[in-house]
């Protein structure tokens, strides 16, 4: 028998954090013609991955962009007083026409572009109840405690349209069930995260990624690794270079899948102890923590099917004709 203190202590605390389940699912659509189910598509794709992750759920997706315009989602615990005469005191505030669409405990803003940072001080300063789930041109995230199919459900996701989104079903072991603690994470504009595993040394990065200015509201692993990443990009890195970088700057055990307004890439670390497969036909790119969430994709059956491998990163956008994958060395 193999001893407990001969293991690695990285590889043992995986090890015995792999009941740490959690589902993640993503949806990269090639062709446009299936935007209009992109909601829909996802939605099953999460239900499906219920027993991975009863506690709470969210999905991230990227819709059409308005020109002019920045999109903010928010949230709010009492949305009935919280939303209340928004429109009208951020329109005054921001000095232009601002839109309110409420939907359940979440509205999204459409701002004037250019004014996110005051947009955000005024709610800080008028409206403290309010959190922002995600910033962006196209970006929407919509997040609950509660079963997937009800979340899904609350939001209306099935009938959103969109170009590629991801989404998270969460099993907590190690923080509180909150809607803040629930995935996506959002760290930058049209960026966001969504991650299995658990990262042992993102106490001493989220203190680094504070001091470079790089904002960050939880306590929650996940939101370290996103913001991560939206340093690595605001330094100049690609998506596909800053998943690489995660590789060697990352402690513990992850399957990340993220989103950011073109793109969408994965990677898993070099153990790669958390399951995922991928699936990719001519109409679009898959992802699921398991086979069985993507069983009801449209054309499933000829899609070439494999499991992502340890420490590569994959990566697609739409301003580009081809996928792209990349070994670390």
């Amino acid at each position: 028998m193999l001893a407990f203190d001969s293991i690695p202590l990285r590889w043992a605390n995986g090890f015995f954090r792999e009941f740490k389940m959690c589902g993640i699912v993503g949806l990269f659509l090639k062709d446009k013609s299936l935007e209009p189910k992109l909601g829909d598509m996802l939605t099953d794709m999460l239900i499906t991955m219920t027993d991975r992750g009863p506690d709470s759920a969210g999905i991230a997706i990227y819709s059409e962009e308005t020109k002019g315009k920045t999109k903010l989602t928010l949230q709010s615990d009492t949305p009935e007083t919280s939303f209340d005469g928004l429109q009208t005191r951020l329109a005054t505030a921001l000095g232009g026409p601002v839109t309110v669409a409420i939907e359940s405990t979440h509205a999204v803003l459409e701002i004037p572009a250019g004014t996110t940072a005051k947009c955000r001080a005024t709610l800080s300063e008028t409206s403290p109840e309010i959190r922002v789930m995600s910033r962006g041109d196209s970006l929407e995230i919509y997040k609950e405690v509660g079963l997937p199919k009800d979340v899904a459900e609350r939001f209306k996701i099935a009938s959103m349209s969109g170009s590629h989104g991801i989404g998270h079903t969460r099993m907590a072991t190690e923080s509180a069930v909150t809607t803040m603690g629930a995935h996506p994470f959002n760290t930058g504009d049209d960026q966001c995260l969504v991650h299995n595993g658990s990262l042992s040394n993102h106490n001493s990065l989220r203190r680094k990624l504070r001091r470079e200015g790089i904002h960050i509201e939880t306590e929650n692993d996940t939101e370290v690794g996103a913001a991560y990443l939206t340093w690595q990009m605001q330094m100049g890195a690609t998506l596909g270079e800053a998943l690489q970088s995660s590789l060697d700057d990352l402690d513990g055990f992850f399957t990340f899948v993220v989103g950011t307004k073109d793109g969408f890439g994965v990677v898993r670390d070099p153990i790669a102890c958390k399951p995922a497969v991928m699936a990719e036909t001519d109409q679009y790119v898959a992802f699921g923590s398991e086979y069985r969430a993507l069983v009801n994709l449209p054309g499933i059956e000829n899609a070439r099917v494999w499991e992502p491998e340890p420490a590569t990163v994959y990566f697609w956008n739409h301003t580009s004709d081809d996928a792209t994958s990349e070994k670390a060395a």
